[in-house]
């Protein structure tokens, strides 16, 4: 990918320097509302919802925007009915030039309104807030890509770039049809651009709500299932003998509790400990600051590397590949030796480590042959980290330093998983930006009562307004 930056200095100032802010009117703030809890109440579970209903709802805005219906591409398996997508295409003023990828998933996970202080499946601002399940995750960025098309083609506005966006369901549960895997299993050509914007980065809100920082993703780890399992003939719980299932079960599991694989670099976590340790210094946390600077300098500085690492799990897990048991299953009755005895480790795969290598480690630290460690299903090809190409950072710090001076844009490596796996290993470099700023709980996405600040929402919509245009229109 090689996009020239000759010309974005001149293009990001005429695009987000312009007038004074637009009035709510002006920007369409209502119709943005109504989209988006269209799409928040529209139920995406698994278990009960349907992606295939939020898609055709989100087809339909586009539709009435303006954008025609060769240009609007549903998808689902025969097999999945209610767990389609769709893909529009908006297509730009140079038909040579490199399309940009927009990709949300829209499935959420699930919510029990039991547990619930208000109904997940309900839009309800309160308190500053809207609450609901996938007020953020995804389908905060899956609205403001549908709402950036829409206002893109109500104003007649072409882009130089052709601009993509993918809705895709199965992001949230493994092994359940994901629409970005079969995009690029089904469908490469449709969504074939020079780099993607998905989630997996925001901003950082401190404790009295002031911005610290916006974050960009330029990578990914792999989440991976591993089972460890002992069997053994059993018998009666009055004989007991040292040759016992759960025993050696417990004795594999202490031995990777205390196992701490290598601190490794690639370009996200490199520039993030780098930025990392500016805002650490500004803070007065000199120690950890010096840390941060040496283990950039010196990726062998084992001294610093273990400061940091200790500090912080968020730190940790970006430092390296991290292994953790998650669910025990051992017995068969209170008053029999155990048959057998399992638990699932899960493990989040630093970028360019393969499974088989993380299993293969796994099996040299248990050193117990009655243990059995087997690989459970691959959610995805291993994550691979995107260059991180001043074609990316640069129109993003510029709009940043317009929007929020002195906000500094801190690249990272994301511990978690999204969808973004599928592309980075099928060639479009993907990164996660969303100019959306949230609290240290991240807004409780995946948990009770999911929110997200709604002044937070309405600035990140019109920020990514601003940035898929100022991407859109370079040269």
């Amino acid at each position: 990918m090689r996009l020239p930056l000759s010309l974005l200095p001149a293009l990001l100032l005429a695009t987000a320097a312009g007038a004074a802010p637009a009035t709510p009117a002006d920007t369409g703030e209502a119709q943005f509302r109504a989209l988006y809890k269209e799409l928040v109440e529209t139920n995406t579970t698994l278990s009960a919802g349907s992606c295939t209903l939020a898609a055709e709802r989100m087809a339909a805005r586009l539709r009435a925007a303006g954008l025609p219906e060769t240009d609007l591409h549903p998808f689902a398996a025969p097999d999945h009915p209610k767990e389609g997508g769709l893909v529009a295409v908006y297509p730009g003023r140079d038909p040579k030039a490199k399309a940009i990828l927009l990709l949300a998933h829209i499935d959420t996970v699930e919510a029990r309104r039991e547990d619930w202080t208000r109904d997940p499946f309900k839009l309800v601002e309160e308190n500053g807030n809207f609450y609901a399940r996938g007020a953020m995750d995804d389908k905060a960025e899956a609205a403001i890509w549908v709402d950036t098309l829409v206002r893109l083609s109500s104003q007649k506005i072409r882009p130089r770039h052709t601009l993509k966006l993918a809705l895709t369901c199965g992001e949230e549960t493994s092994g359940a049809f994901n629409g970005a895997e079969w995009l690029v299993a089904h469908e490469r050509a449709l969504i074939d651009a020079g780099f993607a914007i998905n989630e997996g980065a925001w901003g950082e809100l401190d404790a009295a709500g002031q911005r610290v920082l916006l974050q960009v993703q330029a990578g990914e780890k792999t989440s991976q299932n591993f089972r460890l399992e002992v069997t053994n003939k059993g018998g009666h719980s009055s004989r007991p003998v040292p040759d016992n299932a759960i025993y050696h079960l417990a004795a594999a599991l202490t031995r990777i509790a205390g196992y701490t694989f290598p601190a490794m670099f690639a370009d996200g976590n490199r520039a993030y400990f780098a930025g990392m340790a500016k805002i650490q210094a500004a803070k007065g946390e000199t120690e950890v600051a010096r840390a941060m600077e040496a283990l950039v300098r010196d990726p062998g500085d084992a001294k610093a590397i273990a400061l940091v690492s200790a500090r912080e799990p968020s730190w940790n897990a970006m430092l390296r590949t991290t292994c953790v048991a998650t669910m025990l299953d051992a017995g068969h009755a209170t008053n029999a030796l155990p048959q057998r005895a399992r638990a699932n480790v899960n493990c989040r795969i630093f970028p360019g480590v393969t499974p088989e290598a993380v299993r293969a480690t796994l099996e040299q630290v248990v050193a117990d042959p009655a243990v059995h460690v087997t690989t459970l299903e691959l959610r995805g090809p291993p994550a691979i980290a995107p260059p991180l190409a001043p074609a990316i950072l640069a129109p993003l710090e510029q709009l940043v330093k317009q929007t929020w001076p002195g906000v500094p844009v801190v690249p990272m490596l994301q511990p978690g998983a999204t969808d973004g796996e599928f592309l980075n290993a099928a060639g479009i470099p993907t990164y996660g930006i969303e100019g959306v700023f949230m609290n240290a709980d991240l807004g409780n996405i995946h948990g009770l009562n999911e929110y997200v600040g709604v002044k937070s929402l309405l600035e990140g919509r019109e920020f990514m307004y601003r940035l898929v245009r100022a991407y859109a229109d370079q040269p």
